[in-house]
């Protein structure tokens, strides 16, 4: 009974984050994660006995990865008009990401007697933008800003789990090698394209009261059983989303007539409400538990402080030269960098034998608070700014309407 009224206690607590977040200008994750640590700092304190969470944290993390991609897919729209801003999110997305690996992994290698192999491994977490928080903190931005964010922070997930695996999974890398890897992303989209339509077609005939919750299941379930065989199964989840997403760009083929779209659109925009609220449920869930995880001296720790701070140094330094060979504004989205939920996910992944001795809890955390805390303080700092311009702005049209000015 205890469990069952804190969970509600503090998940309502998370709804207030979320809500008051376009307000304060503070990352909803900032506050989950103290929120967390606070609970454990309670329970320590009162000595309350509280099992062993560590292992519903990778659970929960594939959960949510899977529900926040597929939340991102859904709400992207996919015409003509946005190659230029899909080739500059793929670009945003993949270059950084290599860039950053093979030098942060070059680094390790550099310091510790560790193979190259294994200090990308440990190097990749870290390069990935985490669409988790990177989604929900551009709220209030322009529309094109969030679609660009949404796009980069999608792909940049996909990108760094797919990375992660080619080298984790891989001994050698020959050509024999990249050609099973091509089979596989072959293999993985057209599962995609036969699951979506299955889906899709489940999606429109279900008559009974309950259908959505299956859906997401047997998604679930298609992504779990692709990741068996190291499939990307994160492409499947960014087809499905961006295929019903956008029915109404493949209206004018024939063969969707037996899908009555108009009627599969209603369901669609029901499906994509029930995937925002369980979003919302476990990415809250993820990151109370992860705060909860979290010890006070692995966050003050001194001898992954200077590690953390200078890959948060360079992760700015290459998106500064990404913005401006893609042409788009420094700010506000310099600072849209966080890392957070596949950068933990794809830490917990990595084998006791290959892990680096610098890479740790510590410096994943010290890495996920300061990119959080840059973004935060990026964000309201252009926010008021751009207040500033909108109120001189006012200003100068009231004074050019003053009629004593005038004559």
């Amino acid at each position: 009974m205890t469990i069952i009224i804190s969970l509600c206690i503090l998940l309502l607590v998370a709804y207030l984050f979320d809500l008051t977040a376009s307000w304060t200008k503070i990352p909803s994750v900032i506050l989950l994660l103290l929120l967390g640590w606070i609970v454990r700092e309670v329970t320590f304190f009162f000595d309350i006995k509280v099992p062993d969470l560590t292992s519903t944290l990778p659970i929960l993390g594939t959960i949510g990865l899977i529900l926040i991609v597929l939340e991102g897919s859904l709400e992207l729209e996919l015409n003509k008009s946005k190659i230029g801003l899909i080739k500059k999110s793929v670009f945003g997305a993949l270059l950084p990401l290599m860039i950053l690996a093979f030098s942060l992994a070059y680094v390790l290698h550099y310091y510790s007697n560790f193979s190259f192999k294994d200090c990308l491994s440990n190097a990749i977490p870290f390069c990935v933008i985490s669409s988790a928080i990177a989604i929900p903190s551009v709220r209030n931005l322009t529309s094109s800003q969030k679609e660009f964010t949404i796009y980069e922070s999608s792909l940049s997930d996909i990108f760094g789990v797919i990375f992660f695996n080619f080298i984790a999974y891989n001994t050698s890398f020959g050509m024999e090698t990249f050609g099973y890897f091509s089979l596989e992303i072959l293999i993985i989209i057209a599962i995609s394209f036969i699951a979506t339509i299955l889906l899709s077609f489940l999606l429109n005939k279900i008559d009974h009261h309950i259908k959505f919750v299956p859906i997401i299941l047997l998604v679930i379930l298609i992504y779990e059983i692709s990741k068996i065989f190291h499939l990307p199964a994160l492409i499947f989840i960014l087809v499905f989303g961006l295929s019903i997403g956008n029915l109404d760009e493949i209206k004018h083929l024939k063969w969707t007539e037996k899908f009555r779209l108009d009627l599969l659109n209603k369901e669609v925009a029901k499906f994509k409400e029930l995937t925002i609220e369980a979003t919302f449920l476990v990415r809250a869930l993820f990151f109370l538990l992860f705060g909860y995880l979290i010890k006070t001296s692995e966050i003050l720790n001194p001898d992954t402080l200077i590690w953390a701070v200078s890959i948060v140094l360079a992760i700015y330094g290459l998106r500064v030269i990404q913005l401006y060979f893609s042409k788009i504004p420094l700010f506000p989205l310099l600072f849209v960098a966080p890392r957070g939920l596949i950068t933990i996910l794809l830490f917990l992944s990595i084998s006791s034998e290959q892990t680096v001795h610098f890479v740790n809890k510590s410096l994943i955390i010290q890495v996920i608070l300061l990119t959080a805390i840059t973004m935060m303080i990026g964000l309201m700092g252009t926010a008021k700014h751009r207040e500033i311009i909108i109120q001189e702005k006012i200003k100068a049209k009231h004074s050019n309407l003053d009629p004593e000015k005038t004559l």
